[in-house]
């Protein structure tokens, strides 16, 4: 987008939920749940917590990525975006294969391997994409909703856009959303009930899908945008409800609900009331981002452009310090400390001096030239 036209919190919430993503693999090794380093005991409270950022943090960054593609998008033709995704999604996602993800690889079992050379002799066969999951997938996704935004930008999708900025002009209206969104949720996790984030998983991908090309349509329309803003604090008083319901769910005891209620049906719930927290509190923030977040600033300036390294990196650095944290006779409270006193500046330390200075680490990094 041209300087006039920025939306500075926009950029924001691009940064907070890649930080956020960086908190949730800070918490990953204590909450129980199967990382690649886990530590000997787990926190049940912070698994409650985590929970919760889950129906946010990756919704709001497929969101984000949506507003950022039809921005991209408007000032480029069909060929030219093709060319920019492949050239900031693709070349980080295979150097990132061959060369970050790697040693997470290496460290989650190192115990078989006499030294990283010997692990690195077979690494064919043992490519994974780990948290560069993300980045795959927002290529597929991008690429594909190529036809949509030409459309979007014809006269042809005039009367769309004004059936939706009419049907979303009400205090609730946004909230109509949330009905397909529980639909894909509900139906796609029946017949693809993993949760990997592989593009071939469909209930994944179908539901952060939704989310990005949330983010296309209100990209679209200004007048969406105005909607949050107006009604920010009746959306903010639905996603408090969302919440309750949401909890008060999650700690339901099974064998009441399983008295009542067999296990599709349990699950559809579940699925429900997650979509309901997802969409509800992030409609929440971008209302409000309006107010806290869209001016310029020096910080958001120098963040916004060492966001998506710090996100490239991060993943390798809290693992390989994970390694040697667990090991250590300490309390899950203080490892985590450890661990985000640690990592936090170390990834900081090598994007600073071995991505940011030169020209070559920026373009395997896909970030822009100085």
């Amino acid at each position: 987008m041209q300087e006039k036209q920025r939306r500075y919190d926009i950029d924001w919430w691009r940064v907070i939920a890649i930080l956020a993503v960086y908190l949730h693999h800070i918490g990953m090794p204590f909450n129980g749940d199967d990382f690649h380093i886990m530590n000997a005991e787990s926190s049940k409270i912070l698994d409650d917590i985590m929970v919760f950022f889950e129906q946010l943090r990756l919704p709001l960054l497929f969101l984000i990525s949506g507003v950022g593609t039809m921005y991209a998008f408007s000032k480029r033709t069909w060929v030219q975006f093709l060319k920019e995704r492949s050239y900031r999604l693709l070349i980080p996602l295979v150097f990132g294969v061959f060369v970050i993800v790697p040693p997470q690889t290496y460290f989650e079992h190192i115990d078989i391997y006499e030294s990283y050379g010997q692990f690195y002799s077979h690494i064919l066969s043992n490519i994974e994409v780990n948290h560069l999951w993300f980045i795959e997938n927002l290529f597929y996704i991008s690429v594909l909703s190529i036809p949509f935004i030409l459309f979007l930008r014809s006269s042809r999708s005039t009367k769309i856009k004004r059936f939706i900025e009419k049907n979303s002009r009400k205090r609730y209206g946004i909230l109509i959303w949330l009905v397909p969104l529980i639909v894909i949720k509900v139906i796609s996790k029946i017949y693809f009930p993993d949760d990997s984030g592989s593009f071939e998983n469909l209930s994944s991908t179908l539901f952060y899908g939704f989310f990005f090309v949330s983010g296309i349509l209100m990209a679209a329309s200004p007048i969406l945008w105005d909607h949050l803003k107006t009604y920010r604090r009746a959306n903010l008083y639905n996603a408090i409800i969302a919440i309750l319901c949401f909890y008060g769910y999650y700690y339901l005891p099974r064998d009441i609900a399983s008295a009542y209620l067999n296990i599709g049906t349990r699950w559809a719930i579940w699925h429900s009331v997650t979509s309901w927290v997802s969409w509800s509190c992030i409609i929440v923030l971008l209302g409000y981002g309006q107010i806290w977040f869209n001016k310029p600033s020096k910080i958001l300036s120098k963040a916004n452009e060492a966001i998506y390294p710090f996100y490239v990196l991060h993943q390798t650095v809290i693992i390989i310090m994970a390694y040697y944290i667990v090991q250590l006779d300490l309390s899950i409270g203080v490892k985590i400390v450890l661990l985000l006193v640690s990592t936090f500046p170390l990834t900081l330390i090598l994007y600073r001096f071995l991505v940011y200075p030169f020209k070559l680490t920026r373009i395997l990094f896909g970030m822009k030239s100085k």
